[in-house]
């Protein structure tokens, strides 16, 4: 005999404290269940729902709307996030729209609050056949974990185990309405192709697929963990104060190691993990990087660079105009190639201009005795080549005055004095 949504939930809220939840509710109706079945808990937890409104579909609003009125029925508050999906990182709707419910979930969860999400059986097969599909090794096809941190609380999946038909037998039994997004349906979505035209095949031949999935997830899972341990290890002597990684290290580990931890690494920059693929090409390029060679490898907003035995990881940079100019007085600057240039609310006597490196450029820093070209003093003070192209120089006429607000030379110096501050670069990374 099957077991219900409620008895599942209670069976689970058991084994956890009595931490305060927050439902992801969309109004689907996964999330209609589950919020409806912990509604119905004795005593009922401490509960709120938190709808995330991506504005992709012209019915949103009125989902919001939906959403609420449910909400007031069952007496649980309710908040409505409006997001901006961001598809200028070429990740596709799906992934932007994920990627941006994630952030309002984060930034909406107070502390030591738990998010619950609706994600049950089906939602984990289908997770681990993609990530089948995308070449992953036992972390991701390790599926979806029940508990893991978020923001200032952490966000908990406690139906892994329960089929979707549990919760529309709950739909069913209590009549509730439900809202329908239509790109569930969309085959042009992976997951909902996969739902529609694969998943229905392989049940037709292994009507247990399901159970034998999240089996092997479950599997996957113990072996990660235990990889885990090892790379963590690594990861905490190879990644530098400053960030960056050490090749020689890195490329020395297991090969079940290389990959999890870059993964990691990227991720705490806030950054996307490559294919397995792009890895390969990462690690080929790193081996062979020389000193005058800066391998760039590149996938959707993210750059790895090489350079001086380490690894660089980044934001994709975008061109500018590096010929551009501008005359200053000391107000604040926006600069194209990245960030602004101030002067702390000072003005100076009289304007200078600010550009970028043209070429050829030297300058004799304060307390120096010796004139310095710009290459020598961007490679003496370590800095990245490809941050030097973006670095503003301050002149007048044909002298360099300062370099953002790394040197300055004795005639910038002096009217940077009479005007009360020097000039302060905000890179705007």
């Amino acid at each position: 005999m099957s077991v219900s949504l409620t008895d599942h939930l209670a069976a689970a809220l058991a084994e956890h404290d009595d931490t305060p939840l927050v439902v992801a509710y969309s109004g689907g109706p996964d999330s209609t269940a589950l919020l409806h079945a912990l509604a119905l808990q004795t005593p009922r937890p401490a509960l709120r729902a938190l709808h995330i409104d991506h504005g992709l579909q012209a019915e949103s609003g009125l989902w919001a709307m939906h959403c609420r009125r449910f909400c007031e029925s069952l007496d649980v508050p309710f908040e409505s996030v409006r997001v901006s999906v961001d598809l200028s990182r070429g990740e596709g709707t799906e992934g932007a729209a994920r990627r941006a419910r994630r952030a309002a979930f984060a930034a909406a969860l107070r502390p030591g609050e738990r998010l619950v999400l609706a994600h049950h059986r089906d939602d984990q097969v289908e997770t681990v056949l993609l990530k089948l599909m995308r070449g992953a090794g036992p972390e991701g096809l390790a599926g979806m974990r029940a508990l893991r941190a978020l923001g200032a609380g952490d966000q908990w999946r406690p139906l892994l185990d329960l089929p979707r038909e549990a919760l529309l037998d709950h739909i069913a039994l209590h009549a509730l309405d439900t809202v329908h997004d239509p790109s569930n349906d969309d085959p042009r979505v992976a997951r909902a192709w996969l739902r529609g035209t694969v998943l229905p095949a392989l049940r037709e031949h292994w009507p247990h697929v399901a159970q034998s999935v999240v089996h092997s997830a479950r599997l996957c899972g113990e072996a990660a963990a235990c990889l885990r341990d090892g790379w963590l290890a690594a990861y905490a002597e190879l990644r530098g104060a400053d960030g960056s990684l050490d090749v020689p290290g890195w490329l020395a580990l297991p090969h079940a190691w290389r990959g999890p931890l870059l993964d990691h690494w990227l991720h705490g920059a806030g950054l996307s993990a490559p294919t397995t693929a792009q890895r390969e090409t990462l690690e080929r390029q790193a081996r062979e990087a020389g000193a005058e060679r800066l391998p760039l490898v590149g996938w959707l907003d993210t750059e790895v660079r090489v350079w001086r035995g380490r690894l660089w990881a980044m934001r994709r940079q975008g061109t500018f105009d590096q010929g551009w100019s501008s005359a200053w007085h000391g107000e604040p600057l926006a600069l194209p190639g990245g960030g602004s240039l101030t002067l702390g609310g000072h003005r100076l006597g009289e304007p200078v201009t600010v550009r970028y490196r043209q070429g050829g450029e030297s300058l004799k820093p304060v307390g120096d005795r010796h004139t310095r070209e710009l290459r020598d003093l961007f490679q003496q003070a370590g800095v990245p080549p490809w941050e030097r192209p973006r670095i503003p120089l301050v002149v007048a006429g044909d002298a360099v005055l300062a370099v953002a607000d790394r040197w300055l030379s004795e005639a910038g110096k002096s009217v940077f004095d009479a005007a009360g501050a020097p000039p302060l670069w905000h890179r705007g990374d």
